[in-house]
């Protein structure tokens, strides 16, 4: 009788011990993290230096405390007729956004490669949920894994730029490295949308 009482303490305990273990490491608390997470990722993405040229109309914004209203880009900038994002002929970005921003106060902001993203990742205006369901969709994330959504984030020159934009422009929240960390801890945590 003995035997049978010390072999049930220790199911018991065994089993008190993997209840404990799965409600540490259970979805609710992954998600609770991953959304965690997910909210740094949105707070960058949603910001002005990164929505402003993720639109869906092909017409870059200008937003941002300093602007007041959002306004449409002015010139009838838009994405191109060949839907590069580049512009339109005669009417390239490159026209005015160079290799690097002007030093002049709001004058025009430049890195390599200035264009509009593509048409299928569309940020501006839209809510955390659709955001995050468009990140984890390779065929609205240029085709790619969350892993290399995070890898672009962090080593694109022209993502970067959000967090040097210029003089009187305000950067993105954080920085490319801490974006790259969010999105990595919001995958391993399941990559939850809200």
């Amino acid at each position: 009788m003995k035997f049978v009482r010390t072999l049930l303490t220790a199911a018991a305990i065994a089993a008190a011990a993997a209840t404990a273990f799965a409600q540490e490491t259970s979805p609710a608390t992954d998600s609770a993290a991953g959304l965690a997470s997910w909210a740094k990722v949105y707070e960058v993405f949603s910001h002005p230096r990164c929505a402003n040229c993720h639109v869906e109309d092909d017409r870059p914004r200008w937003s941002s405390p300093h602007y007041g209203a959002t306004r449409v880009h002015a010139f009838n900038v838009q994405r191109g007729a060949d839907g590069s994002g580049f512009g339109n002929p005669g009417l390239r970005c490159t026209t005015c956004h160079f290799a690097s921003n002007s030093s002049v106060l709001h004058g025009p902001p430049g890195a390599e490669g200035w264009h509009l993203a593509p048409p299928e990742m569309v940020w501006f205006g839209k809510s955390s949920a659709e955001v995050c369901a468009q990140i984890k969709d390779p065929a609205r994330n240029g085709g790619r894994t969350l892993d290399e959504v995070a890898v672009h984030v962090r080593d694109d020159g022209l993502v970067a730029w959000g967090w040097n934009p210029g003089p009187g422009r305000e950067p993105a929240p954080g920085s490319a490295q801490a974006t790259f960390e969010a999105l990595s801890a919001w995958a391993a945590a399941g990559a939850p949308c809200p």
